[in-house]
């Protein structure tokens, strides 16, 4: 494992949460139309930062059904093409979320981003958004010339995410598919009901992640819940695409990372895991202020630059 940590993580860290915190608390709305209210907030710039300029964003819909953006580099040569899911907890979350990410990603990586506006529940509980990574997938592939893509495929994702990247590695490896070249998990939620040390120590910082939440019951499954729901319960990870795994040191879902990254090395799958010491859930979402998320922009696209090279002239 890699640590990064910086003087001003816990700093900017600690100055982000106040913020939240000091934010005047109406009263308690119904959880579902919380949500519809939380779903129609658009980013604040001042945390979430812009679009990087090195990019050309364009939106279009993914079989006439699914809202992506997509974000080129400036380049005409043909890139790979990396899927990108936004976090908020299967029920929400946005990719208008994460544009600094994603744009910075595609610039820093040299790659083609297709950021996606997967389905959510408790409208669509799993596993529709799976499914919508699945069959983005399978159109990356088929349309990798309209995209000007060269064929080589990853996936990532930030928590939620994250946890939908790594499940549908698994279910194109089990069931057929593409299975992407790389994934990259970023403080991913890969199990349910968690009771590991990051939990004890830092849930509600941020984000809780205790039993019972209302949020969680409106996506998964009643009864035992299959691995593509919750990657950590797979049997095995022999087979999956090699790893970039990020972790946030003050976070609940910490354990998530660092277990699975462990598991993937223990069945011979490459895994690089990378942790931000100090750092909360969700870094990524606030680049403007959290110089953790800008730091973890270049590192992707630095391991994207080392996993997917220029091809010789």
């Amino acid at each position: 494992m890699t640590v990064v940590s910086r003087p001003a993580f816990q700093a900017e860290t600690d100055a982000v949460l106040a913020r939240f915190a000091a934010e005047p608390e109406g009263p308690e709305p119904d959880p579902y139309q919380a949500l519809l209210l939380d779903r129609e907030e658009l980013p604040d710039p001042a945390l979430a930062g812009l679009c990087d300029p090195g990019t050309r964003p364009k939106d279009l819909t993914i079989d006439g059904r699914l809202q992506a953006r997509v974000y080129h580099p400036i380049t005409d040569a043909p890139r790979p093409v990396l899927l990108w899911l936004h976090g908020g907890g299967f029920i929400g979350g946005d990719l208008r979320d994460i544009e600094a990410a994603t744009s910075g990603i595609a610039a820093a990586g040299n790659v083609i981003v297709v950021s996606l506006n997967y389905r959510l529940a408790p409208e669509h509980p799993y596993p529709a958004a799976l499914h919508d990574v699945r069959d983005t997938l399978g159109w990356i592939r088929d349309h990798r010339t309209k995209l000007n893509g060269d064929g080589r495929i990853a996936v990532g994702g930030q928590s939620a995410g994250g946890a939908l990247a790594a499940g549908a590695c698994l279910l194109a490896r089990d069931g057929g598919g593409v299975l992407p070249d790389r994934q990259i998990l970023c403080y991913p939620s890969l199990d349910r009901d968690q009771d590991t040390e990051s939990f004890r120590l830092f849930d509600g910082t941020f984000l809780s992640i205790a039993p019972g939440r209302w949020s969680s019951a409106q996506y998964f499954p009643d009864g035992e819940l299959p691995a593509t729901a919750v990657p950590l319960r797979a049997e095995s990870l022999a087979g999956l695409p090699p790893a970039l795994v990020l972790a946030a040191g003050r976070d609940p879902l910490r354990d998530d990372a660092r277990n699975y990254a462990a598991r993937l090395e223990a069945d011979g799958v490459p895994a690089r895991l990378v942790e931000y010491a100090d750092t909360m859930h969700a870094f990524l979402n606030f680049p403007a202020v959290l110089s953790a998320g800008r730091h973890a922009i270049e590192l992707i696209g630095s391991d994207l630059r080392e996993a997917f090279p220029e091809p010789p002239a």
